[in-house]
């Protein structure tokens, strides 16, 4: 009797060794299928993460400031407080951004693209808009409706891109000798412009500051908001070089209809670049003398501005 229930033991013990076998193996096959499953998942969720880079930069740059639409030819010289408005043409991206005291100071760009009178709706005289807005301060005859960026380089006329800026600087100063070296060069890109006022309570400001890169180099202009031609005056560095753009001096009565140490080619016609190359600083007004002789495409007596 003895022997035969040895008998039973021995393959009872085996079969329940075998099964233990087989629940160690399942378990240990779900546990590395979980750990694969896990696996995948992680690397499902990663994957959006470097698409949302650019929004939050630019989520970063409008921290703390409303972003509103504004149309590109509101000629109104009003302003919000803390907003942040698009004054690009069409497609292009250029930001403003305005204070707690709806003063406008800075503008920045990605890029400068140049204005395409081709396939854009502009005036004879190269302008978006018919005129620009009637910002506080532009009624004084010595200031301009400047813009921050001007129409030739693709933005707008509205209150987030005019500022009242003294006539002089804006026509034949550095403002205008940034927007040519701009327009020269085919454009520009990493453009900020910072904008300083003298107080709280004023819309006039009494500073620009410019940076941007052409052709590789990063340049900065930084100038005051007025008249340069006074402030060379009071240095002492106006001196005879300049005379020839000076029309009442008796060396210009004389050469008055003269122009053959000019007109290089003979053509009866005097190109900006002639001039220059005479010696004559930019820009020639309606009472020089060379003026007659010069092509000013918009008619608002300035040649080379």
């Amino acid at each position: 009797m003895k022997k035969k229930m040895n008998y039973l033991i021995v393959p009872l013990m085996t079969i329940f060794m075998v099964g233990c076998t087989n629940i160690e193996d399942v378990s240990n096959t779900e546990e590395k299928t979980d750990s694969q499953e896990v696996t995948t998942v992680n690397t499902t969720v990663d994957e959006p993460v470097v698409e949302d880079t650019s929004t939050q930069s630019k989520d970063e740059l409008f921290k703390g400031y409303k972003l509103i639409e504004v149309d590109a030819c509101d000629l109104s010289g009003d302003r919000e407080a803390n907003v942040v408005v698009d004054i690009g043409f069409g497609d292009r991206e250029y930001w403003a951004f305005t204070n707690e005291h709806g003063q406008l100071i800075k503008v920045v760009a990605d890029e400068i693209i140049l204005q395409d009178d081709r396939t854009e709706p502009v005036t004879s005289s190269g302008r978006y808009c018919k005129d620009e807005a009637k910002v506080p301060g532009v009624e004084s005859k010595y200031l301009d409706e400047g813009h921050v960026i001007a129409d030739s380089l693709g933005a707008v006329s509205n209150s987030y891109n005019i500022t009242a800026q003294n006539s002089t600087l804006n026509r034949h100063g550095d403002q205008a000798y940034m927007e040519d070296a701009i327009r020269k060069a085919g454009g520009a890109t990493d453009f900020e412009a910072i904008i300083t006022y003298p107080n709280t309570k004023t819309q006039i400001p009494s500073h620009y500051q410019y940076t941007y890169t052409i052709n590789g180099n990063k340049i900065t202009d930084s100038f005051d908001n007025v008249n340069p031609d006074e402030v060379n005056a009071a240095q002492g560095l106006t001196g005879k070089s300049n005379s020839k753009n000076t029309p009442s001096t008796s060396t210009n009565a004389s050469q008055a209809g003269d122009i053959s140490s000019v007109d290089t080619n003979g053509n009866g016609k005097v190109t900006i670049k002639e001039a220059k190359d005479a010696g004559f600083s930019m820009p020639i007004t309606r009472d020089h003398w060379l003026y007659q002789y010069m092509d000013d495409r918009d008619g608002d007596g300035y040649v080379g501005e």
